[in-house]
């Protein structure tokens, strides 16, 4: 199994893209996945991250993309992050990348204007219609399990049913370690999301809020939930997720910290 890393953790702390790019190589990394928005960046960024990554021979695995508005009750707001989300899979094309990551976000009004029902078909609707756009890319989409009270996929048993819903080969599952920990899913869970799962993000969060710490940091148990990911032959990759070193002056430190303890932790569970 590849360990990749999201190259947020680097633009967090003020780090340009070639150089973190060259760090994550460096660091000793298998691949990359790229934070970006297609409709913030130019021509010569879209190139730079293309020609980096090939210059150190680095694969782009996942690009992630944030898209709050499908589940907008608004019909505009719908069509403009559908465009959006075309513009991605488009980027994700140009990279050569294999997956789209999707986060869909959270139900509005506590659930008590808009029927739940409604929202929840709305998200089934456009991301039909987006995975019939990657797969005409011949790329995939990684969904993205949140683990907050009112997001729409928030436990492993609500993927299955959104995925079921949507009934897409090309729309597919991530698995995020820290939140089915906040999200008080077990590992035997897991097992649900066999061959659907194409995706994996891993870090270490306190076991109250979202975290996103290097493994060791928090109190994650990863051992059952790396075993259970062996169990159902996961074949892909599995990415760490940094956000908010302490210490921003110290990111190669807090990343490298990272690196190495998931990589023992992997090793521990035959992966």
């Amino acid at each position: 199994m590849r360990l990749g890393l999201i190259n947020s953790a680097w633009a967090q702390a003020g780090k340009d893209t070639a150089w973190g790019i060259q760090k994550t190589r460096e660091l000793g990394f298998d691949c990359i996945d790229i934070f970006t928005d297609p409709l913030d960046i130019d021509i010569r960024e879209r190139q730079l991250i293309r020609k980096e990554c090939q210059k150190v021979q680095l694969p782009i695995v996942s690009v992630c993309c944030v898209a709050t508005g499908l589940i907008d009750f608004n019909p505009s707001v719908q069509r403009f992050h559908m465009d959006r989300c075309r513009s991605f899979l488009d980027l994700c094309y140009e990279l050569e990348a294999e997956n789209l990551l999707l986060v869909l976000g959270e139900y509005i009004w506590n659930q008590e204007v808009i029927q739940p029902a409604e929202q929840w078909k709305t998200g089934v609707e456009n991301c039909r219609r987006l995975a019939d756009y990657a797969e005409r890319l011949g790329l995939k989409i990684a969904l993205e399990l949140e683990p907050f009270a009112l997001s729409l996929v928030n436990n492993v048993r609500n993927m299955v049913r959104f995925l079921e819903d949507a009934n897409h080969p090309s729309l597919c599952a991530n698995l995020d370690i820290s939140h089915l920990h906040l999200a008080h899913v077990p590992a035997s869970e897991v097992a649900l999301l066999r061959d659907r799962a194409i995706h994996i993000h891993i870090s270490d969060c306190d076991g109250k809020k979202h975290g996103d710490l290097p493994p060791g940091r928090g109190v994650v148990d990863f051992g059952p939930y790396l075993n259970a990911v062996r169990e159902m032959n996961y074949q892909g990759t599995m990415s760490i997720e940094l956000e908010y070193s302490p210490e921003p002056s110290q990111i190669e430190s807090w990343v490298r910290e990272a690196h190495d303890a998931t990589r023992k932790l992997m090793k521990a569970a035959g992966l």
